[in-house]
């Protein structure tokens, strides 16, 4: 089984660190970096100052949010990272959500599988070299009625695997169709048909099987003998997910988690984190929303729960590591999980 790690809004805070403990990852036989994106650091600039650093290590964006670029600026600019990183870049794409794309980018989510979808396929003509035509229903390349003509991007051709960012149903079977790889949120290997069944589905429709599909699955690793306090650690996160992630109305991770069988927990938490009732939130995850989705407890429950993740069909585990550790436990912690890993 294969692994990476995320960087999140923490890790850029500390610039040095987050190289620090890239580096050290990338010694450690860590395969993947995956580059967060939401409402704080970029997804891009991460990528390109770590390439700089590292030989070896694949580095992705987890996600670029496709509102926050046109089709064509997203292509340039994965031409542009595949080309510093001599080849190590994956391109990894979200719809984000309604909050984000319409509160932080002032753009519309309507319609975001189709604005997907058009999306990867104009990426898709650039990376082939082809002029950028296109006639979709939210992109029209060229503009109609303009200036504008068809135009090829001025970079050789190139292959870059396009990674999939989905939780809903149909956009799990769209990428089952045609993305390169999977990058799953909120999946636990004990209820794993709650997002591979939605992308088998989409990957025999096609022709594949999801053997054509790298699938990661971010997971929440803690490893110690004070079971109970790691599980109370992580509370605050899954509340936060539940509540946060999204509006009321439409977040995919609360959905997500409904599908799994948590349908009366999720509602719940979310209710109270609307209301304010932070604490009470993070007091109303049940152990279950933790543990079934994540590593957690000793040396051996966690090699067991990689076990798990590895029988379900996963290709590669994102760790998710307490980064309010330092960067010496953070690496120390990692060392540790790695020896796991390679156990199995």
């Amino acid at each position: 089984m294969k692994v990476s790690l995320s960087i999140g809004a923490y890790d850029r805070v500390d610039v040095k660190g987050m190289a620090d403990l890239i580096q050290q990852a990338e010694k450690l036989g860590v395969h993947y970096a995956w580059s967060a994106e939401a409402w704080g650091g970029d997804a891009v600039t991460s990528v390109a100052y770590l390439g700089a650093l590292t030989d070896r290590i694949k580095l992705g964006t987890g996600i670029m949010q496709i509102s926050a670029r046109t089709p064509s600026m997203t292509a340039m600019t994965a031409l542009s990272l595949a080309n510093l990183t001599n080849g190590r870049f994956i391109l990894g794409l979200g719809v984000s959500g309604p909050q984000v794309v319409e509160g932080l980018h002032g753009s519309s989510y309507q319609a975001p599988l189709t604005r997907l979808k058009e999306t990867v396929d104009i990426l898709r003509l650039a990376f082939r070299g082809e002029k950028l035509q296109y006639d979709g229903r939210y992109h029209q390349l060229p503009r109609p009625g303009g200036e504008g003509k068809a135009l090829r991007l001025d970079q050789p051709p190139r292959k870059i695997p396009i990674y999939l960012a989905t939780l809903g149903p149909k956009s799990l079977e769209y990428t089952g169709a045609v993305a390169d790889g999977w990058l799953g949120t909120s999946f636990s290997p004990d209820h794993a048909d709650a997002h591979l069944a939605f992308l088998r589905k989409g990957a025999q429709a096609a022709g594949r099987s999801l053997a054509d599909i790298d699938l990661h699955a971010s997971c929440n690793v803690a490893v110690g003998e004070n079971v109970e306090a790691l599980i109370d650690a992580c509370r605050p996160g899954v509340a936060f997910s539940m509540g946060a992630m999204g509006s009321e109305q439409t977040n995919f991770y609360n959905d997500a988690f409904k599908r799994s069988g948590f349908t009366e927990d999720a509602l719940a938490i979310q209710r109270l984190w609307l209301d304010g009732k932070r604490q009470e939130a993070a007091d109303r995850v049940p152990d279950e929303m933790i543990t079934r989705f994540g590593a957690i407890g000793t040396p051996e429950m966690v090699r067991q729960r990689f076990q798990t993740y590895r029988d379900a069909g996963i290709n590669a585990l994102t760790l998710r590591l307490d980064n309010k550790q330092s960067l010496s436990e953070r690496i120390g912690h990692l060392e540790l999980v790695m020896d796991l890993v390679r156990d199995l």
